[in-house]
């Protein structure tokens, strides 16, 4: 099968999982061959309001530029935020692989928690019991790539002691350290952008990623 026939073979899992677990589920098909609108389908009851064309979020950044996907299948039960808002999700994503066995697609599912979380709230309120449990973390953000880019360059930038005029070049090099980390510089114009934010060149950034 083609690339384009595995992705499409998953589309009617989209609405099928959705379905399957009701209105406070959200299920969305990614296209990684194209990260700035990597958004191929999504469910009719989109709790983070994606659309289709969207882009992918921090959290798939991460797992493309770790290679998260290598040695496993899947990665579940993982904490979603929505930016704004306080609903409390669980999130979990299935890799899809070519035939080379490359990733190529992300199946995605958001289940929105909140009501049950509530009703957590009770229970434990009557047992005199607290339960804390501390997971990842992904913001699924409804931000356009040029904005999520700026957001992720900006959380880096506010961990610097002074602003980037006044950093040395060890500073500098750590910035692009992290960021890199983060998955960034898979973003389209993202050297552009952190050598205009470090005010730098962008011959500079290039060679702190060697």
């Amino acid at each position: 099968m083609t690339q384009d026939e595995i992705i499409k073979s998953w589309t009617p899992m989209v609405d099928f999982i959705a379905l399957t677990y009701g209105e406070h589920c959200e299920v969305i098909l990614h296209d990684l061959r194209n990260i700035d609108q990597s958004i191929v389908a999504i469910s009719q009851n989109p709790i983070s309001g994606r659309q289709p064309g969207g882009t992918i979020t921090d959290f798939a950044l991460k797992i493309i530029q770790d290679r998260l996907w290598e040695d496993k299948d899947f990665i579940t039960n993982y904490k979603g935020r929505i930016p704004g808002k306080s609903e409390n999700l669980r999130s979990s994503t299935f890799f899809i692989r070519d035939e080379e066995n490359e990733i190529i697609a992300m199946l995605c599912m958001n289940v929105d928690l909140t009501p049950l979380s509530m009703a957590k709230k009770v229970i434990e309120g009557l047992l005199f019991t607290e339960q804390e449990n501390k997971v990842d973390e992904e913001t699924l953000s409804n931000l356009s790539m040029a904005d999520m880019l700026h957001e992720q360059i900006s959380d880096v930038l506010k961990t610097s002691p002074r602003s980037p005029a006044l950093l040395v070049m060890e500073e500098k090099k750590e910035i692009v350290r992290k960021l890199n980390d983060k998955g960034v510089f898979s973003l389209k114009g993202a050297v552009a952008e952190v050598a205009r934010r470090l005010e730098t060149s962008e011959q500079t950034i290039y060679r702190y990623l060697k």
